[in-house]
């Protein structure tokens, strides 16, 4: 499964909740009759949107069987996920997040920097965390990746100089 989004919070009193996305194809996940999954206690629900409308961007979804807004606070805070094969296609060049997740990190040098943890987004260039031996590496740009093999599960970055001995620890 793939995380297309989170539940944020409940919206109204009447059970609909707004979603912080993670996904570029937002009307695609969140459209009325749409299947999404969350896990709980241990196991993947089904939920089906019965509608939405957007919100500064944010989907604000009524959720079929979710009525009340104690009902829509009991999901707040979980991922909502699709089944991996009914992802679009991407162009060239461009992955999906859970793809880099667990990538090994190395500069062009072939010295090994760490695995990819996370991906954020804020707006600009995607950014990796990266869990190296000393540490988490301060995030790396997704503009200095140099070769991406997401089937080797293998990055290739060319950080500028000084970059990865930011979260080094300092000598006394």
């Amino acid at each position: 499964m793939a995380v297309v989004g989170r539940i944020a919070r409940a919206h109204g009193n009447k059970g609909q909740v707004i979603v912080n996305l993670d996904t570029d194809f937002p009307e695609q996940r969140f459209r009325p009759g749409a299947e999404l999954f969350v896990q709980r206690n241990g196991r993947a629900d089904r939920l089906t949107v019965q509608t939405v409308r957007f919100q500064h961007d944010r989907p604000v979804i009524a959720i079929d069987g979710v009525e009340t807004m104690t009902d829509a606070e009991a999901l707040a805070g979980l991922e909502l996920r699709v089944p991996r094969d009914t992802l679009a296609a991407l162009p060239p060049g461009t992955y999906y997040h859970h793809d880099l997740v667990g990538c090994a990190v190395e500069t062009i040098g072939g010295a090994a920097i760490g695995t990819v943890t996370a991906v954020e987004d804020s707006g600009g260039p995607s950014r990796l965390v990266v869990h190296g031996v000393r540490g988490e590496v301060s995030p790396l740009a997704v503009d200095i990746c140099r070769a991406i093999d997401v089937g080797a599960k293998r990055i290739v970055v060319a950080p500028p100089e000084g970059l990865l001995e930011l979260n080094s620890p300092t000598q006394p």
